[in-house]
């Protein structure tokens, strides 16, 4: 003989007082429809079954009998840094830049190597940009420790060990740099051109970039890791490696001259130029290396002055300020 045994389980009464909605809106069950698509519900949870509705309308206000403006919520699944980027997008000129600051810049004063007060300058306003969404990644020199090609040939020291030495000069200003920005809330991450696994990640080109996305400031440091190249170079390798917008050159010069302003008086400082006239002319902006790179990528300069305050949220942000190499 067979026996058939169903089994219900016993029915819990509903206790409104330890019911809590979630707020702002008020969160039922509801059977989703077959014949209506998923995304086509207000805020869905993500639970199947599980819809959450903002059906009540805003509050209005007593005084003036006007409703509340709601403010527009982020598209399903995207974050609040995403939301951020597209916005910038269309507010701002660059999306992603590369800050090249000479080690020169970070002495200030020349008191001391390096002066706390530039670096904190430098922070503040990178910390300003990356709160709008753009991606901001730095190179360093080190001419305020240490620059090999001056120190070539001293003592009988080679050119090789002396840019070797200068490239270990960019890792103390990065380490630097770093523990300024990370003082006042700015995740950062060094990335070394050769391997210091103690004190920086080693240079890795898609980490990087994931590092950007995450809305981390990345300062590279020990040049390009190879004798006889500047920092200048590096930088635009780095910016046409990580796909930059644009260079951005901070110095103690307010950009370009027409011609040495140490030397000649009448010498006036250029909006733009082109990188065939910087070539030509022979304009000590940046080395020939680092100007044909940024020119076979189609890669545009802006050379500002680092000392001016303000400069580098502008720059970073695309306006008007120093010169414009390669302009568009």
């Amino acid at each position: 003989m067979a026996f058939s045994t169903s089994f219900s389980p016993p029915i819990v009464p509903f206790n409104t007082k330890s019911f809590q909605p979630f707020s702002p809106s008020l969160c039922f069950l509801k059977p989703l429809d077959q014949n209506v698509p998923l995304m086509s519900y207000k805020r869905s949870c993500g639970c199947m079954g599980i819809h959450c509705s903002s059906e009540v309308g805003p509050p209005s206000d007593p005084m003036n009998g006007r409703q509340h403006q709601i403010p527009h919520m982020a598209p399903f699944n995207m974050t609040m840094r995403e939301v951020a980027l597209s916005q910038s997008q269309s507010s701002y000129k660059w999306r992603r830049v590369l800050l090249k600051v000479s080690g020169e810049a970070l002495a200030g004063d020349q008191e001391q190597n390096i002066d706390p007060k530039v670096t904190m300058a430098i922070a503040r306003e990178v910390a300003a940009v990356t709160r709008l969404g753009i991606e901001v990644a730095i190179v360093v020199g080190g001419g305020n420790i240490f620059r090999g090609a001056s120190w070539a040939g001293s003592s009988g020291l080679d050119r090789s060990s002396a840019d070797y030495i200068g490239m270990l000069a960019t890792v103390m200003n990065a380490i630097f740099l770093q523990a300024t920005m990370e003082s006042i809330g700015i995740p950062t991450r060094v990335q070394t051109a050769f391997r210091m696994s103690e004190v920086a990640e080693p240079y890795i080109r898609r980490r990087a970039i994931r590092h950007l996305e995450k809305g981390r400031v990345v300062i590279f440091a020990a040049g390009t890791g190879n004798p006889f190249f500047t920092t200048d170079t590096a930088a635009a390798l780095r910016c046409a490696e990580i796909n930059a917008e644009v260079m951005l050159k901070a110095t103690n010069v307010d950009g370009v001259y027409s011609d040495n302003p140490k030397h000649n008086p009448n010498a006036t400082l250029l909006e733009t130029i082109t990188y065939q006239d910087v070539m030509s002319r022979d304009l000590s902006v940046m080395d020939m290396t680092a100007i044909t790179l940024c020119h076979e990528n189609k890669i545009p300069v802006v050379v500002f002055n680092l000392n001016e305050p303000g400069n580098i949220s502008k720059a970073i942000i695309g306006e008007r300020v120093g010169t414009l190499i390669g302009g568009m």
